[in-house]
């Protein structure tokens, strides 16, 4: 993930001095021919204004960057005013570079990401709009959590502990079944936009940070 090209921007997100390495190892994995993918989650107001900077980084470069919707997840002050959607990024990108420009690529089957890309330019972009326009009916994704949990998608607040069962050497095939099948119908029960703004539901999904997997 990388939610910046600009130095005291990077510290401030977050609140480390390692900006340089960052981007030197993702220079270093480029140059060894690894495909690469950065995840930027765009924010109104704070680095939507690096979208052309961001599609310049793909020029000369085989990477794939991800703008991904703002979501709301427990102490991340999640506000729909700050969501930088779809159609913002296609429209700036077309008043840039100009429509026919802009390019879409062949979408993969149950692909999250729609991906483009700028004509010439040797890597390519994708926007994952999870919020504004959800994939929940294609979505065959599954998260397990740095510590041992299954989530059966990202906005629930509700996980499956397999770690536990796994150290009691028990059989957890079930119980990864059964978190499957009890996947919500969009958005981790989330189906209305207001309910977006009921922190009673979305305060309850703890931080990407927390999260991993």
């Amino acid at each position: 993930s990388l939610d910046t090209l600009l130095e005291e921007k990077f510290n401030k997100i977050t609140r480390r001095d390692y900006f340089q390495r960052v981007l030197n190892n993702i220079n270093l994995y480029i140059n060894e021919g690894f495909n690469i993918k950065i995840n930027t989650v765009l924010i109104k107001g704070v680095n939507d204004d690096e979208i052309i900077d961001f599609i310049e980084f793909t020029k000369n470069k085989n990477v794939s960057i991800r703008f991904i919707e703002f979501m709301p997840f427990d102490g991340n002050k999640w506000n729909k005013d700050k969501l930088v959607l779809l159609e913002d990024i296609l429209d700036k990108l077309s008043t840039n570079y100009g429509q026919e420009e802009l390019i879409k690529l062949q979408d993969k089957e149950n692909d999250t990401t729609k991906n483009y890309k700028i004509a010439g330019y040797k890597g390519s972009f994708g926007i994952i709009s999870t919020v504004s326009n959800p994939f929940c009916d294609s979505c065959n994704r599954v998260r397990l959590t740095a510590d041992g949990k299954i989530k059966n998608c990202l906005f629930s607040s509700t996980e499956t502990d397999l770690l536990k069962s796994l150290r009691k050497g028990e059989d957890v095939k079930k119980m990864i079944v059964d978190g499957v099948y009890f996947k919500k119908k969009a958005r981790g029960g989330m189906e209305k936009d207001n309910d977006f703004s009921n922190k009673e539901i979305y305060s309850k999904n703890r931080s990407m940070t927390a999260i991993g997997g």
